[in-house]
């Protein structure tokens, strides 16, 4: 099963489970399960330890269910509490393999954090600073380009009074200028 599909059963199922129906739990743990033990051998625990650790995943959702605001957060929390509970029963014998949240990040459903926002608006304010410091021409060209369906160059051609054969050489040497700003401002 794709990914994206596993994710939004996942929901369903969740959604479902809370909402009184009993056998929607048995679908996430079909759904979800053999996630869960990827995750937990992966830090490196014996098969029976790992068990336990992935029924002690599933009885802490059981307990904190209200507190997973978005069905589609579920698998993400689960992972996150199996990789927790792992770490922690790991150090108890003393055989700590930590598994990175990089390496799991290809399995998990794309939700935007709260810093992604952030990290957004902090590079559009260094992108809007570095066009403001290279030339009028070139900050007009670019935003043409840039702005929703790429245009036509005639059109660009017409608006900017540039010649359809400079738009393309013109772009490539604008931003060249931007990326030398961006590289001047540490943002590569």
């Amino acid at each position: 099963m794709p990914a994206s599909a596993r994710w939004t059963a996942s929901a369903a199922a969740f959604t479902a489970w809370r909402d009184g129906d009993r056998d929607a739990l048995d679908e996430l743990v079909r759904l979800l399960s053999p996630i869960l033990w990827q995750v937990v051998r992966a830090t490196g625990l014996d098969r029976a330890t790992a068990e336990d650790v992935v029924q002690n995943t599933w009885l802490t959702l059981v307990d904190n269910a209200e507190a997973i605001s978005s069905p589609l957060a579920v698998s993400g929390w689960l992972c996150t509490t199996a990789r927790r509970e792992a770490w922690k029963v790991s150090k108890r014998v003393r055989r700590e393999v930590a598994t990175d949240g990089d390496v799991l990040s290809w399995a998990l459903p794309a939700v935007d954090g709260p810093e992604d926002g952030i990290v957004l608006a902090d590079d559009q304010v260094v992108l809007r600073r570095c066009l403001s410091r290279i030339s009028e021409r070139c900050q007009s060209l670019l935003r043409m380009l840039a702005a929703g369906p790429r245009p036509e160059y005639a059109e660009v051609s017409e608006a900017l009074d540039m010649p359809v054969g400079s738009i393309g050489p013109t772009r490539a040497r604008c931003l060249d200028k931007l990326r030398g700003e961006l590289i001047s401002e540490g943002a590569f």
